[in-house]
Order: C-alpha cells, then sequence, then structure tokens
C-alpha cells in the first residue's frame, strides 16, 4: 500500500457529506480509501460501502475491522486491529488477491506480524492524535525506522500526519501514510489531498 489512503471519519467532515470529502479527496490524487465505520449497522455499512466503492471507481476501497462488508461490497481488502479478526482467518475467506493490512501497535505486534499473511502493517500512531486514543503510546520516527529495519511488510503510518511531517516520516521508512482529518477536517480537502501526496513524492525521489 504506497502513496497516500483517507481513512474515514464522518464525525471530522465539518458537516460536508462524507461522499464529497472522499470524491474532492478523489480528484486530489488519492491512492486508496479506508472506510472505518464503529457505529454504523451492517446493512447501513454495506450500503455505505458499496456507494463508495461506486465513487472511487479503481481507487482500492479498504474496509476497517469488517471482513463480512468487505465482502458482501467487494472491496479490494480490509484492515485489522490486534483485536480484530485474526489475519489468517481473514486471508482465508477473503482469498490470495485481496489487500490486508494489520495494525501495530507494540513491537510484540511487528514481531508476530512477521509469520502473519498481510499485505502491509499499519503503524498506529506515529504521533499523538485525537482520532487514536485507544494506543499505546506513539511510535515517532525512531520507532518507524526501527520497524522498517526489521520488519518484511511495507509500512503505512498514521496518526498525527500532516504536510508538515508527511516527507519526514516517509523517509524514516514508511511506504504509505493513512490520514483522518488532515483531509476529513481541511477546509479544502482536494487541495490537502494534493499537499500531502505531493510531500510523499518528493521524499520518495
Amino acid at each position: 500500500m504506497k502513496g497516500l489512503c483517507l481513512v474515514t471519519d464522518r464525525g471530522a467532515c465539518a458537516g460536508r457529506p462524507l461522499e464529497e470529502v472522499v470524491r474532492l479527496a478523489l480528484q486530489g490524487g488519492i491512492a486508496s480509501v479506508q472506510l472505518r465505520e464503529k457505529d454504523l449497522g451492517t446493512r447501513d455499512f454495506v450500503t455505505q460501502a458499496k456507494a463508495l466503492k461506486a465513487l472511487l471507481g479503481a481507487t482500492p476501497l479498504i474496509i476497517n475491522d469488517r471482513v463480512d462488508v468487505a465482502l458482501a461490497c467487494g472491496a479490494a481488502g480490509v484492515h485489522v486491529g490486534q483485536s480484530d479478526m485474526d489475519p489468517s482467518d481473514a486471508r482465508r475467506i477473503l482469498g490470495s488477491g485481496a489487500i490486508i493490512g494489520l495494525s501495530v501497535e507494540t513491537w510484540e505486534d511487528v514481531e508476530r506480524a512477521q509469520q502473519q499473511p498481510v499485505d502491509y502493517l499499519g503503524v498506529s500512531p506515529v504521533f499523538g492524535t485525537p482520532t487514536k486514543t485507544n494506543t499505546k503510546g506513539a511510535w515517532g520516527l525512531e520507532g518507524i525506522a526501527r520497524i522498517r529495519t526489521f520488519s518484511r511488510h511495507p509500512l503505512v503510518a498514521i496518526g498525527g500526519i500532516h504536510a508538515g511531517n508527511v516527507e519526514a516520516i516517509v523517509r524514516a521508512g514508511a511506504e504509505g501514510i493513512a490520514v483522518v482529518s488532515a483531509i476529513c477536517g481541511a477546509e479544502d480537502p482536494e487541495a490537502a489531498t494534493r499537499s500531502l501526496a505531493g510531500g510523499i513524492r518528493r521524499a520518495q525521489t
């Protein structure tokens, strides 16, 4: 999972419809979207996922936590946390072609992930952030660099990321960047996406 990923949060969209924010991010060059819905029932979650998948076209849609929703809407894959479905079970259900990401919050998580059938690690959080309140401490740039040296998986960084620090995070070892409020809460989500994506490109050249 390279490039910039928008992780959705309807509550952070400043009253705008989620579809509008995603459409603007798509115009700004978003590489993928992760749909995260903690409060929707299954039927509404699937309906929302299908709507976003139609909007995104060829841009990958990843579903947060819910393997059943990913299956129902035909998403590109799923992102699971340490208390969600085991990645091996998710892989068995979704198949070899699905994208499966796994959040890592401790070094023990990183070590266990070496043997797990996932496509990337979500390093969470890089910096402290209001959208990540149940984690076990921030990794910082040093943590990203340490994981990059050890892990066989690509790294997607999330947490406290903005245009001012995205280049440093990529240079520390992250192949991808995931953001929530930096796009959802931006006055101009399209411009915010372009700025973040530009920072990633600069750091990778």
